[in-house]
């Protein structure tokens, strides 16, 4: 819309103004949006909402603010469309409204330029719609999106048959998109997926005829063997007495076999033993497609109620022949495949000698849990819902519920896929969980944790828990001998509400425990007082709203080329794409479980990778390097002839199989056979090459019969990609021999356990697709050697894999830290910390030299437990190499050498001595320090050091993860002795939900996270601290009042002499918390020992010159500054970092480069 001078409105009171202003002010128009802007108050920055912009805020909030166009020669362009290219999940589907600003924090509405916005378009400037001489602009906009979740009504019953009758009509139902928790009914759009479903039905013809209800089955017509049963009904109503349909219907009964066979055979003879009808005359013919396209072999033909025996089975162009059935109508016929759903099929009635069926079969797909059952917080006596949502074909139907892995008794909860817990107890605090069963297997949610709390007690505990914060190291406390203080910390859980719950399976926007009271504390330092702000009180607020987000970027595994806007899909959706370099940032859902994301190279480079990515559920963002796996050059085959393709990926070393594909085994999406050249493309993953391990695909998981999650030791995935030579259709592959060298598995007890299996890309699990059996084959005249020989199809799916399923299985304790000096409160959390199980040394007989499995996990406020192989009667039957990120940077292990420290390590002798612990610098100095490997020697039960860690048997995950610090655990470090932060308010960054409301908070929101870093340059031949000391500026909460410090040590970071250099953080300026004000942060710098200010950068001093107010700068061993709004950039020595992580934003600081 065209805007002139006026002030922010808030949409109640935009809608206010166009009510009541119809005659005050002109109305101007632009692409079907008005608005009429009033001036309301001189202090533009200063405008309070009223109570009705109060009710609307407590449903909503606005966006961080976003800025992806510069001011060009056309003007300056920021659309909502462009805007969700770059931050897909960072905007909601309908914004309620939109603002915009320049970047020197004007509102557009008082910069005087002709603008247009809308909340479903975004925001432009045009420089030729400007006074003369005048351009548009540099402008941030943001948009406000509801709070309230959004979700579907149960489906309306469905309507009435429409259409004509006697002929395919259709029926409507609908749904409403409703508020959790609220009576409001919203706009369809304001929930994903569809608000009407129609159904096609038949509408039965009332105006000729009406079929009264079926008789009673009569008598059956034989004493003893097969006989017949006969129903009637008759035609009533109509004036012409004329139904569709038939009028009688039969079924077979059977007696008591007969001595004498007195068995009527409507067409046909009695068989010789009485039991059946036989028609020799008659031939069956009929082929079994899949999905109504490619041909299944191997597919069963069973006749219900005869002898259960095979009566035929289809051959390789799906195929099959039955002779001696009657047609009938009443003969059924059962058509099984392994995998396949079943169906059951009549015989057609004819007269004629030969018959012929066409049968569909659908691939069976196992369940998958969509909705899993969320944690609740309930007060003695009430009541709840747990909801389980499971999708698969055929859709899940059976369901059972567990506690604390205790199934639950159907007859007393009377259950499905929800299970309702009515005036709860407090035994029954504990976890639950769900299984979901179909005919293709089994799977069980993740456990939801309830809590029942005493009736009459608080609904959250008004008692903070400690929390010690380190101080400067110019405040160590002499009175307590500590370098640190306890601020407290209120849990972060919901609070439990005294009133009465409508049973849905979310509670909706619920509150969470949060600071309510806090009181400041003054600590002594040397030379100056620090203050801190301690949590005396916790109670009940509105939860923080943290966003989860993923981030890094997608190269290939050999030399690092980017992906290049390649699609990322979760499921079958997509939800972003890479940028130019690889890069990635994504919002994971709320309530999601398991990140599953697939991506996919648009050019066909790179193998189509599925990976599992580890992320923080309370907030923030992981970063991720995921790698892609080059595909192998395609080469020309001829399908009319049998072609073999070898699985291999080393030069030097024998292939690990090879697959065999028959002739004349390609088809066509239509399911019509391929004749002539196929492109095929087969890259295999050999663990056998340790730098592949990066590129494998999915965590290496099954799923056994009983649901749960079981893992794999891999001997090598592939992927395959067959392409029609013109059109570069993709083809599929019917029967596929697949032949692996039982040479290359040297694990005896696995050669009878290895399965072919392929890759789900919807939950990245691995799912069955065959055994192989051991068999010994001539390849020549003079060699003869043995190979597990399997079978598979190619269709839909791509990958597969062969691996075997390994049950030696345990956990081992990691910890990850600030610093060398391994302090429990120094502890790191959201690093991804990696284990690949690998063979411990060449030559060990029962182990293959080659990685066989990896995991990832996140640190927690306890550590982490990562899965891997161990074993109890050979310490080094399998080993683990190690290693620890976060944010893209490697963290350091702890020394095995010179001397070996158990006390640093974190582990006890002789359990260390037994585990082999060593550095990759071990036995070379120049080797990298970030990895370890260790024997996963599993503990002994009888051996008493070895009870307490660091490995844990795989039935103990509860006590791994509850360890405490005392117990043996593995450690890495960042090395970090030379940057410090201390904030005021304390928050906690690994737990976004820790932000607290407060005018000093250093972070304004805890949705966008804005660092600011000013470089320094030192002459001094010495590293020295430099310490940046921000206070409120010019808002009138905090003028003159700490927000906190950071120190930082410079470097030498140049070759001459004499000069170190340092990027020190400051706090940027800008909008508090209630985003009312803004301020202009006053920033101390000062560097420890005796140090003097010399010069200033020109352009920055020129920008603080012209951009008031000017701090007093007279003294010469501290720079003062009213922190600048814009994001200056490096001629000004001064950097801005963004980001949706605190922890990111901190670690992108510039390097201190001179």
């Amino acid at each position: 819309m065209l805007a002139f001078l006026g002030a922010s409105v808030t949409v109640l009171q935009l809608l206010w103004l166009i009510f009541t202003s119809m005659n005050l002010a002109q109305p101007v128009f632009a692409h079907g949006f008005h608005k009429r802007v009033l001036r309301q108050d001189v202090n533009w920055w200063k405008v309070k909402p009223q109570s009705n912009a109060m009710a609307v805020k407590d449903v909503a909030e606005w966006t961080s603010w976003f800025n992806i166009d510069h001011p060009g020669e056309n003007g300056d362009y920021e659309r909502l469309e462009a805007i969700r290219f770059y931050y897909r999940e960072r905007v909601c589907q309908n914004p309620m409204d939109v603002q915009a600003r320049t970047t020197l924090w004007v509102p557009a509405e008082r910069t005087g330029e002709r603008i247009h916005m809308s909340p479903d378009k975004g925001f432009w400037c045009i420089n030729q719609e400007q006074l003369p001489g005048k351009n548009c602009s540099n402008y941030h906009i943001r948009f406000l999106c509801s709070l309230a979740e959004h979700s579907w009504s149960d489906w309306a019953r469905w309507g009435r048959c429409r259409g004509q009758c006697g002929r395919p009509g259709y029926q409507t139902r609908r749904r409403l998109c409703v508020v959790t928790g609220h009576v409001n009914v919203l706009h369809p759009g304001d929930c994903e997926g569809y608000a009407v479903q129609q159904r096609i039905c038949h509408k039965s013809c009332h105006v000729n005829g009406r079929w009264s209800q079926w008789s009673r089955w009569n008598q059956c017509n034989a004493s003893c063997g097969a006989g017949t049963q006969i129903r009637r009904r008759t035609c009533e109503v109509g004036r012409q007495k004329r139904c569709h349909g038939v009028h009688t219907e039969s079924r077979t009964c059977t007696f008591k076999p007969c001595h004498d066979c007195n068995l009527t055979c409507a067409t046909g003879r009695a068989n010789e033993d009485c039991s059946h009808c036989v028609c020799e005359w008659h031939t069956l013919t009929g082929t079994v497609l899949y999905t109504g396209k490619m041909p299944l072999a191997g597919v069963g033909i069973y006749a219900i109620g005869l002898p259960d025996r095979k009566l035929a089975e289809t051959n390789v162009n799906g195929h099959f022949t039955v002779s001696g059935l009657c047609p009938d109508n009443s003969t059924l016929l059962r058509v099984v495949r392994q995998k396949y759903i079943p169906r059951v099929i009549s015989m057609p009635r004819g007269s004629k000698s030969i018959s012929v069926l066409r049968v569909h079969l659908q691939l069976a797909e196992k369940p998958f849990i969509s909705k899993h059952p969320e944690d609740r917080m309930r007060f003695e006596g009430q009541g709840l819902i747990l909801c389980c949502k499971a999708e698969g074909f055929p859709t899940p139907t059976s369901f059972l519920w567990y506690h604390n892995n205790t199934l639950l008794d159907w007859n007393v909860y009377k259950y499905n896929n929800n299970l309702v817990l009515k005036n709860l107890k407090p035994s029954q605090t504990g976890e639950y969980y769900c299984k979901a069963t179909n005919e293709a297997g089994s799977i069980k949610s993740e456990p939801a944790t309830i809590h029942i709390v005493a009736s009459g007690g608080p609904p959250c505990n008004p008692n903070p828990v400690s929390n010690l914060i380190q101080l400067p190291h110019d405040c160590f406390q002499q009175h307590s001998n500590s370098a640190f203080v306890d601020v407290g910390r209120c849990p972060s859980q919901p609070c439990t509400h005294n009133r009465h719950f409508i049973l849905h399976c979310h509670d909706g926007m619920t509150s969470c425990c949060g600071v309510t009271k806090m009181k400041e504390k003054l600590i002594q330092c040397k030379g100056y007082t620090l203050p801190t702000k301690v949590i005396t009180e916790c109670g009940c607020k509105k939860c923080s709203q943290a966003k989860i987000l993923v981030r890094g970027h997608a190269v290939a595994e050999d030399n690092g080329e980017p992906l290049r806007f390649g699609k990322i899909l979760m499921g079958d959706e997509r939800i972003g794409m890479t940028g130019y370099k690889g890069t990635f940032n994504l919002q994971v859902p709320p309530k999601t479980k398991r990140l599953v994301l697939t991506f996919v190279d648009r050019l066909g480079i790179f193998v189509t990778t599925t990976k599992v990515l580890p992320f923080n559920k309370n907030g923030g963002s992981i970063f991720h390097e995921v790698k892609m796996q080059r595909k192998k050059p395609p080469v020309e085959i001829d399908s009319s002839v049998t072609n073999t393709l070898t699985l291999s990926d080393m030069d030097k070393a024998n292939p690990m199989g090879q697959i065999e594909i028959p002739a004349n085994a390609f088809y066509r999406a239509n399911g019509m056979l391929y004749n002539g050249t196929v492109q095929a493309s087969v890259t295999f993953l050999d663990p056998r090459n340790m730098s592949s391990i990066a590129a494998a695909s999915s965590d290496l998981n099954f799923v056994n019969d009983d649901g749960d999650l079981f893992p794999l030791r891999t001997y090598g995935m592939f992927s395959v990609d067959f392409k029609e030579e013109t059109t570069q259709e993709s083809l599929d592959v019917g029967k596929v021999n697949v032949y692996v060298d039982a040479a290359q598995v040297t694990m005896p007890e696995h050669q009878g356990a290895m399965k072919l299996w392929s890759l789900n890309p919807i939950t990245a699990i691995w799912e069955e697709e065959g055994d192989l059996r051991m068999e010994k084959l001539r390849r020549n005249k003079r060699e003869a050697r043995t190979f597990l020989i399997g079978n598979m199809e190619i269709r839909e799916r791509r990958l597969f894999n062969l691996d075997v399923p390994e049950e030696r299985r345990c956990f081992v304790k990691m910890r990850a830290f600030r610093s060398d000096r391994f302090v429990p409160t120094e502890q790191v959390q959201g690093v991804v910390i990696s284990l690949i199980n690998m063979e411990p040394q060449p030559g060990f007989s029962a182990n293959p030299r080659a990685w066989g499995r990896f995991d990832s996990v996140l640190t927690g406020p306890n550590g982490a437990c990562l899965p891997a192989f161990c074993d109890l009667q050979q310490p080094d039957a399998y080993t683990a190499f190690i290693t620890a990120n976060i944010g893209g940077e490697d963290l350091e292990a702890v020394p095995s050498s010179p001397k070996l420290n158990p006390n640093m390590v974190g582990v006890e002798q002789p359990y260390l001595g037994k585990l082999a612990y060593r550095r990759t610098d071990h036995d070379d100095p120049r080797q990298k320090k970030t990895a370890f490997k260790i024997n996963l020697a599993k503990p002994n039960p009888n051996s008493p050091e070895e009870s307490n860690g660091p490995i844990y048997a795989y039935s103990s995950l509860k006590e791994c993860e509850e360890a405490p610090f005392s117990d043996n655990h593995f450690r890495f470090f960042r090395v970090e002795e030379d940057r410090y932060h201390f904030n005021t308010v304390p928050f906690n960054e690994n737990d976004l939900t820790s932000w607290t409301e407060d005018y000093l908070s250093w972070w304004p929101k805890p949705m966008e996270f804005r660092a600011c870093f000013i470089k320094l340059k030192i002459l001094a031949s010495e590293q020295v601290m430099v310490r940046s000391r921000n206070l409120g500026g010019t808002h009138s909460e905090t003028v003159g009042k700490l927000y906190g410090i950071r120190d930082v040590r410079s470097v030498y970071s140049t070759p001459r002499e004499n000069i170190t250099a340092a990027c020190l953080e400051f706090k940027c300026s800008g909008l508090l918390f209630d985003e009312n004000e803004i301020d202009r942060t006053m920033v101390e710098i000062f560097p420890q020992g005796d140090c003097r200010r010399q010069s200033i950068n020109p352009l920055l001093q020129e920008y603080l010159i012209n951009h008031p107010p000017h701090p007093i700068n007279n003294e010469t061993h501290i720079f003062k500054m009213f922190a600048p709004l814009d994001p200056l950039g490096h001629n000004y020595g001064i950097y801005t970092v963004t980001d949706q992580d605190p922890k990111v934003g901190q670690g992108d600081s510039p390097r201190p480069l001179l």
